[in-house]
């Protein structure tokens, strides 16, 4: 038979008037200690009384004994009570100052070329915060898999959340090693893409990303083909780098090999514009002390630290001061 566990509502009220009756043997005393009227201390305990169906209190007018229901109760509900009190300190304690796990969610690519110098400063700023990064490219739910923040490009960043911009927008380029273009030509057009061997993106819903282009301020897309599929640019950057193909990439995470000479770009006046990377995290009223540390630290860090704007929705407003 299924039990019920469900806690109702009121279930807790008169406990803390019981247990310190219980500690004083005295409604007056346990009045003065709770600061209210032994009146309402004595409705309190006759309500939890009714409520569970026992007397737990021997009263007369000089003094004030336990029931054998009554000692039955306090040996759980002291402990039990205890322990509720430490749990909202330990809370408690995570509300006033920045402390605890901070678990961030972060694409592969941005770990090793934003975030890295930003957690090893933070680290040592906030010594009492123990950061977590979760690298994938999966666009999680931060609030069912526990996440205080996530790190993505602005395009996938749903509109409920709020955004603080981490870099500028950028060009999504496409490159390919000096091996590669020697052996298969430069394209020179969109549609030159269509004999050139190019390295595929999975998304992590499974589709394969479609290549993304602007001809003349017409964004396009193309159906590339090629003998290579990675699920994070990371590797679709080896991958171009040891010349299989050509890639499209975040310009970003290509400036290394590009500057290196391992790759170099092609396609430029066509390279799209995205928004940039931004740090984002569920619209919450208050949040908690460490992310808002995380936050402010990003702010102070970044490249536009004096122009950051937060997001929410379509709608731009500039950052407002938070206690």
């Amino acid at each position: 038979m299924k039990q019920n566990f469900t806690v109702r509502q009121g279930a807790l009220d008169g406990v803390e008037a019981f247990l310190s009756v219980a500690r004083h043997r005295s409604f007056r005393r346990a009045a003065a200690e709770l600061g209210v009227t032994p009146s309402a201390i004595s409705q309190a305990v006759r309500a939890l009384e009714v409520r569970i169906g026992a007397v737990l209190f021997i009263r007369t007018t000089r003094s004030v004994g336990m029931t054998e229901a009554g000692q039955r109760f306090l040996s759980r509900a002291k402990p039990a009570f205890e322990e509720l009190i430490a749990a909202s300190g330990v809370a408690s304690e995570l509300g006033q100052r920045p402390a605890g796990l901070l678990r961030l969610s972060v694409p592969r690519a941005v770990a090793p070329i934003l975030l890295e110098p930003l957690i090893a400063s933070f680290c040592q700023a906030y010594p009492e915060v123990q950061v977590e990064i979760a690298a994938s490219e999966k666009l999680v739910d931060l609030a069912a898999n526990e996440f205080d923040a996530g790190i993505r490009l602005g395009q996938f960043i749903a509109p409920d959340m709020v955004a603080v911009r981490l870099t500028k927008p950028f060009p999504f380029i496409v490159v390919g090693s000096p091996a590669y273009l020697a052996r298969s030509g430069r394209p020179e057009r969109p549609d030159d893409l269509r004999q050139h061997a190019c390295l595929r993106l999975r998304r992590s819903n499974g589709a394969l990303a479609l290549w993304s282009l602007n001809d003349n301020g017409q964004a396009i897309e193309i159906a590339v083909s090629g003998p290579f599929i990675a699920s994070d640019f990371p590797t679709m950057l080896g991958a171009a780098v040891e010349g299989v193909g050509l890639a499209q990439v975040p310009a970003p995470i290509a400036t290394g090999a590009v500057t290196a000479g391992k790759l170099v770009r092609v396609l430029e006046p066509f390279a799209p514009i995205t928004p940039g990377v931004f740090l984002y995290y569920p619209d919450h009223r208050q949040i908690m002390p460490k992310l808002r540390a995380f936050i402010d630290h990003v702010k102070s860090r970044s490249d536009v630290a004096n122009k950051t704007q937060i997001y929410v929705g379509d709608r731009r407003t500039r950052p407002h001061k938070r206690g």
